[in-house]
């Protein structure tokens, strides 16, 4: 079981910055898939971004051009660059692990973190 712990998030005004980070424990983090999802109040959770073993990427419309997932293998260590913040991109975001190498849309993620918590500010 990989444990995640999502660390970065905060209140930040409209078209400014954050990034997040999640640090993985297990010495498979460079083999799978890696991901960020949010969840606002009141609606589903949503796959923002993800980050495959090959080193490729899916965004969601929403994000694309504004967010940049990344990753350290060496360090274990899943990042979100968040830029041009809007008040809609307020959620609870949540690194997630899957146990597939790449990418698949539909398929279920495996371990979760906690989430942290991203306010923009109108």
């Amino acid at each position: 079981q990989v444990q995640l712990v999502e660390s970065g998030g905060g209140l930040v005004q409209a078209g400014g910055c954050l990034r997040l980070s999640c640090a993985a424990s297990g010495s498979i983090f460079s083999i799978n898939t890696m991901g960020w999802y949010r969840q606002a109040p009141g609606k589903e959770r949503e796959l923002v971004a993800t980050f495959s073993s090959d080193g490729s990427t899916y965004y969601a419309d929403s994000v694309k051009g504004r967010f940049t997932i990344s990753r350290d293998n060496a360090k274990n260590t899943l990042y979100l660059q968040m830029n041009s913040l809007k008040p809609e991109d307020t959620a609870m975001y949540y690194c997630a692990h899957s146990p597939y190498s790449a990418y698949r849309p539909g398929a279920p993620f495996s371990s979760w973190g906690q989430g942290t918590q991203v306010t923009v500010s109108s």
